[in-house]
Order: structure tokens, then C-alpha cells, then sequence
């Protein structure tokens, strides 16, 4: 999920007078309209995709009790679901989860207003979420799948069979994974008739767009100073200087 492009030396970066600053800039600002077009244009195609039913009932416990997948979307249409990588017998969430999770407080409200549901889902026990849910301070809604097949049949969770085999089925195609969890986002629709669709599942680079901080990074001049490793200088929010 991160920019596999090498950092470079800002000291030796071009300077340039005031006016060749503003016309290299316009020429970006093309480019950058170009790009939010294309991108408007692929936001239309994602919505234009056919749907399909959710044919299985799926569990979730959360602070309230047991939910089905249909009472997470409360008196919203629309449900966004985060697959927070939290294993069964993990001690403590994903540090890059956790990084995600840092940017998600505070948009339930906004997303209420839109007709949209949002919750972040598990495969780890509720009373482990819960403990870490507390340790870093967040108040999303947050719901174990743990002993139901929605990790496992939305492909963020994968058999050990599958590990061994070097074939879990991630982001649509066959992969090789050491860890039983992955990190995804998925959108579900519920009909006036209360039938569920899933319309849409997107995984790695895929939720990119998710997490405020990278988009504010790649507007720095170091850009996200991962020297084409990846977020290998992550920590969670209260590990920093640890």
C-alpha cells in the first residue's frame, strides 16, 4: 500500500524565481484536473458495477449485542464496512490498520447525513477489540465476525490450508500470505424490501484513499519518505519515540 518509489535528496532540488514557479505549477494544475476527471470518471464505473446478492447470514457481536449484517445498517441504505486486520488470537491490532483507524472517529456523522452506515468489522473476539479499541481512544463502531465465515467469504481472512498452499484469494486473484488477515473495505446496499447487494470490495493500494494522513503526505516534499519499502516506519499512534 505504499508508493514504491525511491526518496530523493530535497537539498538538491531545483529553485526556481517566483514566476517559473507559477508556470511549472500550472502546468501541474492540468495534469492535476486531468487526473480528478479520470478520477471522477472511475468513481461513476465503480458505481455502474452490477451487484450481487448476499445469499448468507452473518453474526456480528458488538457492544450492543448480537447484529446481522442487515441491523448494522441501522435506518441507512448504504453500509461501508472496514476489514480491520484483527486475528482470533492476536494481542493487539494491525499497526497499519491502526494507522487507517486513526482517520475514522469522526466521519460516521458525515456519512449518516449521506445515507451511509459505517462500521469497522474483525475476525478477533469483541472483549480483545474492545481492550484495544480503548488503549487507542477510538469510538467507531467496531463488530467481531469471530465464528462466522464473513472474513473468510469476503476475503480478508484466510484458512491455514490456504496459507500453506500459497493460494489465498486476495484482491481477486491467488496469493501468498504469512498472516491469516488482510486489510479491505467493502459497501453493502439494502433494497426497500430489506434484501442486502454487496456492491463493491476494494484491498491493498485499493484503500489508499482511506487514510487522510498518506493524502497529506503525498503532497509533502519527502512525499510519503518510504524509499520504496513500504510503511516500515509505522508505529501505532502511542509507539511513537518507544
Amino acid at each position: 500500500m505504499s508508493v514504491q518509489t525511491p526518496s530523493y535528496d530535497v537539498q538538491q532540488h531545483a529553485v526556481v524565481s517566483h514566476e517559473d514557479w507559477a508556470r511549472a505549477r500550472k502546468a501541474l494544475l492540468a495534469e492535476e484536473k486531468t487526473f480528478t476527471r479520470e478520477r471522477d470518471r472511475i468513481s461513476q464505473l465503480r458505481r455502474n458495477l452490477p451487484w450481487e446478492r448476499v445469499e448468507k447470514s452473518y453474526t456480528f457481536e458488538g457492544t450492543e449485542g448480537k447484529r446481522t449484517l442487515a441491523e448494522l445498517f441501522g435506518d441507512r441504505s448504504q453500509l461501508a464496512v472496514y476489514h480491520f486486520m484483527f486475528g482470533a488470537d492476536w494481542d493487539a491490532g494491525c499497526k497499519s490498520c491502526s494507522f487507517w483507524a486513526d482517520n475514522f472517529d469522526h466521519i460516521p456523522p458525515h456519512l449518516r447525513a449521506r445515507d451511509v452506515s459505517f462500521v469497522a468489522i474483525s475476525n478477533a473476539p469483541l472483549d480483545k477489540l474492545l481492550a484495544y479499541q480503548k488503549r487507542m481512544g477510538w469510538s467507531f463502531p467496531w463488530y467481531s465476525s469471530y465464528g462466522s465465515d464473513f472474513n473468510y467469504d469476503y476475503a480478508v481472512s484466510f484458512t491455514q490450508q490456504q496459507i500453506d498452499d500459497d493460494n489465498a484469494w486476495y484482491n481477486y486473484g491467488a496469493f501468498s500470505f504469512d498472516e491469516a488477515e488482510a486489510p479491505g473495505a467493502s459497501v453493502f446496499y439494502k433494497a426497500g424490501d430489506g434484501t442486502l447487494f454487496h456492491t463493491y470490495s476494494t484491498f491493498g493500494r485499493g484503500i489508499d484513499i482511506l487514510n487522510g494522513a498518506y493524502n497529506w503526505l503525498d503532497l509533502m516534499p519527502k512525499g510519503r519518505d518510504e524509499n520504496g519499502e513500504g510503511p516500515f516506519w509505522l508505529r501505532r499512534r502511542d509507539e511513537y519515540g518507544t
